[in-house]
């Protein structure tokens, strides 16, 4: 299998994120919208980036599940309940990102929602991943 992140130099440069993955010879693996459910189906912590931290912990958990890796990850949506939190936070976030996903950025959108399936629930991500 091989990656290739394309930023192509007409758009604005990516900051964590890519613009496009191009994968070859690859397994797909659809990961369902993860938020920060704890093992007993609880939500976990108070702030966005605890939650973020959280969600994107059990979104590579399952990525792990299917035989893959975070660099293996093409394609993130976060679906977030507020959008204007979110930019704020956006420091912490990649900070939280690349701890625990590393640098080799997705394709990534942000979608504000008015509310998520967990009342508690501020931040949500799903994605797509390419194994070999």
């Amino acid at each position: 299998m091989s990656t290739e992140r394309v930023n192509p130099p007409d758009l604005s440069p990516p900051a964590g994120f890519s613009h496009a993955v191009v994968a070859t010879g690859t397994r797909m693996v659809f990961l369902a919208g993860q938020t920060a459910l704890d093992g007993d189906g609880e939500v976990v912590g108070d702030t966005l980036p605890e939650q973020f931290s959280r969600a994107l912990a059990n979104l590579l958990t399952a990525l792990r599940a299917a035989g893959g890796t975070p660099a293996d990850l093409a394609r993130v949506t976060v679906y977030a309940t507020d959008v204007a939190a979110y930019r704020t936070h956006a420091r912490e976030l990649g900070r939280r990102w690349r701890e625990l996903a590393g640098r080799d950025y997705p394709a990534m959108a942000v979608v504000e929602v008015v509310r998520l399936w967990d009342e508690r629930a501020l931040v949500e991500l799903d994605g797509c991943a390419l194994l070999p």
